[in-house]
């Protein structure tokens, strides 16, 4: 049996927002990293991916549970992994030189010992001959190229990636990510394993040996998967079954035993724009599509195409599951109207299906000015969300709202109106 360098009992994390109830964040997570594996930890936004990633590395403590490194409980920051972020978190002052021997600044080595661990990770890691530029006369995967070798110059047992090529373009992200693949496989990094948080299900796919997938609201283990198509080639049969598997256990609706009435649906963050782009898009391929497929041909990561397709299942236009994206008779109508019948639509299906967007028009429609401050369903979506989330899908609302022409909204104001008060005005003169 392999080593077990990281173990996790148990482990739930929520943050607490007195007076309003806590945010749940991870629930009752139960996973282990041994020596020699590549792991993936997959999940939509709000799974509590970036927060696993961080408990790991002993930078946010367990709210329950219990995490164990080698063996031992984790007390403080974890010494003995390493961790690479989205953003490249250079010193814009520093060389690149200068930016990989951070890490080593607090061990005992001598400054010549230092020097040459930099320039041996440097040269390793594709950047010989850069040693001595700045951050800024460097292209960003070069910059993260440069993170990579900060984090390994200090020979961790564990790697530790959060999201580390979502904020590269599309080439320069599958050039760096095959050549991480292609010196782990090599055994030419220093260190017993790796584990990469990610949102893009081909990502995960490629990379890694294990793939775990998390939900959300809150954050929770659904599938563990071995993956025999580690570095395979997307065309590979067994790296598209992989890929078609993992969006199956995404797109399944979760049933909880606790749960004796239908679950509330969640409102996803979703522009009207993209989601009819979807709709239509799905009308001319014969109103189905595969899930990957589609993301693979729009070059959409799964984070971004599942708000749309959520969306348009929450308001009645498709149906998701098993991977798949079917139209209904309804979405078919809407992908078939002309822009007017298209927001009459819109409208009606808002109001069967969305009971937020109805609330909204009921209060509106409870006041004599027919208006109400914006903050106002901020503040009471609030309640149980936190501020930027409660925000997102205030905004949401509103830009549905006026799309359906329901709702008008004033931007210097900040008021929310069932009507534009300049064409009430018109009307009442």
């Amino acid at each position: 049996m392999a080593f077990k360098l990281l173990e996790l009992r148990n482990v739930s994390k929520w943050f607490d927002r007195p007076p309003m109830e806590p945010v749940r964040v991870l629930t009752d997570i139960n996973l282990t990293v041994s020596a020699d594996e590549f792991v993936a930890i997959l999940g939509p936004s709000g799974s509590g991916k970036s927060t696993l990633l961080r408990i790991m590395a002993g930078l946010t403590p367990p709210s329950q549970g219990e995490v164990l490194s080698a063996g031992r409980p984790l007390k403080g920051v974890n010494r003995r992994v390493a961790m690479v972020f989205q953003s490249f978190a250079l010193f814009p002052w520093l060389t690149v030189l200068e930016n990989v021997e951070l890490g080593l600044l607090r061990s005992d080595l001598s400054p010549e010992e230092r020097r040459d661990i930099a320039l041996g990770m440097i040269d390793m890691i594709g950047l010989d001959g850069f040693e001595g530029a700045y951050p800024r006369e460097i292209s960003g995967g070069m910059r993260q190229r440069v993170g990579f070798a900060r984090a390994l110059a200090v020979s961790p047992e564990i790697l530790l990636l959060d999201e580390a090529f979502s904020g590269l373009d599309v080439l320069t992200a599958e050039n760096l990510r095959r050549d991480l693949l292609d010196l782990w496989q090599e055994r030419r990094i220093p260190t017993r394993a790796v584990v990469v948080v990610t949102h893009n299900i081909e990502e995960a796919a490629f990379l890694a040996s294990r793939v775990i997938v998390l939900s959300k609201d809150p954050g929770r283990v659904v599938a563990e998967m071995a993956n025999p198509s580690q570095g395979k080639d997307k065309r590979d049969p067994v790296f598209a079954s992989l890929v078609d598997s993992i969006y199956a256990v995404l797109t399944k609706k979760e049933t909880r035993p606790e749960a004796a009435a239908p679950a509330r649906r969640e409102l996803p963050v979703a522009a009207v724009g993209a989601m009819t782009g979807l709709i239509e898009l799905l009308r001319d391929l014969g109103s189905k599509a595969d899930l990957p497929e589609l993301a693979h041909n729009l070059l959409l990561p799964y984070d971004e195409l599942a708000p749309l397709a959520e969306a348009a299942e929450l308001l009645g236009f498709a149906k998701v599951g098993g991977g798949d994206v079917v139209l209904t008779d309804t979405g078919e109508e809407f992908a078939d109207a002309d822009v007017l019948v298209r927001k009459d639509i819109f409208k009606r299906q808002a109001l069967r299906n969305v009971p937020e967007f109805t609330r909204i028009l009921r209060v509106l429609e409870s006041k004599a000015n027919r208006s109400m401050p914006k903050e106002f369903f901020v503040e009471l979506m609030g309640q149980h969300l936190s501020r930027s989330e409660a925000e997102h899908k205030v905004d949401t609302l509103i830009e549905w709202g006026r799309y359906a022409e329901a709702l008008y909204y004033d931007e210097d104001t900040g008021l929310l109106s069932l009507e534009d008060p300049a064409t009430t005005q018109e009307k009442e003169h």
